[in-house]
C-alpha cells in the first residue's frame, strides 16, 4: 500500500480508497464525529493525541499535533499527552486521558473511571470518548501498516 506524498490525501485516506465501498460511509462517520460531536474539540483531540501516542502512531500524532494546536492545546499540553503526566490538567481532562489508556490497555474502561467519567461528562461524551479511542486506534493502525509497506 503506498502512502501518498506531498499535499496529497493523508496515507489513511489513501488505504481507505482501496475499498470504495467504505469511503463514503466513512467520511461522513468520521465528519461526524470530528465536527458534530459531544465533546469539545480540546477533548476530542486530547483523546486522539493519546490514542496515537499509545499505538505509537507517528502519522496520527502529527496529524493531530496540529488540530490540538488549532483547538487551542499549547505545546506543553501536547508534550503533556505523550508523558500521560496528570499535572496541569484539570480533572475531567485526567479522566479523558486515564480513559484512553484505559481503553488501550484492556478495551475496557474500569467501573471507578467511568463512575467518575460520568460525574463530569453527559452520556452522549461518554460515548463518543470511546468512538474517538476507537476511530484513532483504527486509524493508527492504518496508518502504521502503510508507512512500513511504503518503506
Amino acid at each position: 500500500m503506498t502512502a501518498p506524498r506531498g499535499g496529497s490525501a493523508p496515507i489513511t485516506i489513501a488505504a481507505l480508497a482501496h475499498c470504495k465501498p467504505l469511503v463514503s460511509p466513512f467520511l461522513g462517520w468520521a465528519a461526524a464525529l470530528a465536527l458534530e460531536g459531544a465533546l469539545g474539540k480540546r477533548q476530542h483531540e486530547m483523546l486522539a493525541l493519546r490514542t496515537a501516542h499509545n499505538c505509537r502512531s507517528a502519522f496520527e500524532w502529527s496529524e493531530h499535533s496540529r488540530f490540538a494546536r488549532e483547538a487551542g492545546l499549547s505545546e506543553d499540553d501536547i508534550n503533556r499527552v505523550a508523558t500521560g503526566a496528570t499535572e496541569g490538567w484539570s480533572r475531567p481532562e485526567q479522566l479523558l486521558i486515564a480513559a484512553a489508556d484505559e481503553l488501550h490497555a484492556s478495551t475496557s474502561i474500569s467501573y471507578s473511571t467511568w463512575t467518575e467519567l460520568a460525574e463530569n461528562f453527559t452520556p452522549a461524551e461518554l460515548v463518543e470518548a470511546i468512538y474517538v479511542v476507537g476511530q484513532y486506534t483504527m486509524l493508527s493502525m492504518v496508518a502504521n501498516v502503510a508507512m512500513a509497506c511504503d518503506d
